[in-house]
């Protein structure tokens, strides 16, 4: 069985060398699809009981690992050294360095990293993170998924 659970958060960047108006600095509302696969709980009684785990449990541990982290931070490359710099001299200023260029494409990867190191066999119903989907815009977006596919 797969469930899915959708987070947003804000966040800035931008893409050094790019062709286009992405490199300059500027956010983006993203949205966060985590799907997990795992066996229904049939233990009586239990309080997940007919569920692969709890929606605010996926919340819970995706806000903790992840998204409390990145929102309203800004998503930046630890190479672009203008920006790092500029960022460093703001007192107080929630920026996270990373080690590629803030592209949907590295941040889903990332965040599947992240997210599949959280999410483990809680309840012996071999439950395990299958995919990350990260929106950032409504129509553009990119998959990281187990094994590649």
């Amino acid at each position: 069985m797969l469930i899915t659970r959708r987070l947003e958060f804000d966040a800035g960047h931008r893409i050094p060398g790019h062709g286009s108006q992405c490199r300059h600095l500027h956010g983006h509302r993203y949205a966060l699809e985590i799907t997990l696969s795992g066996d229904i709980i049939t233990t009586e009684g239990a309080a997940e009981q007919g569920m692969v785990m709890d929606y605010s449990e996926v919340r819970r541990i995706a806000r903790e690992s992840l998204v409390e982290t990145w929102d309203h931070a800004f998503l930046v490359y630890s190479k672009d050294t203008p920006v790092v710099e500029f960022l460093r001299t703001l007192p107080d200023h929630k920026t996270v360095e990373l080690d590629a260029p803030p592209t949907a494409e590295n941040l889903a990867n990332l965040a599947f990293q992240i997210l599949d190191a959280a999410f483990r066999d809680f309840y012996g119903n071999h439950l395990r993170l299958e995919r990350v989907r990260l929106y950032e815009t409504p129509n553009c977006w990119a998959d990281a998924v187990r094994n590649g596919a």
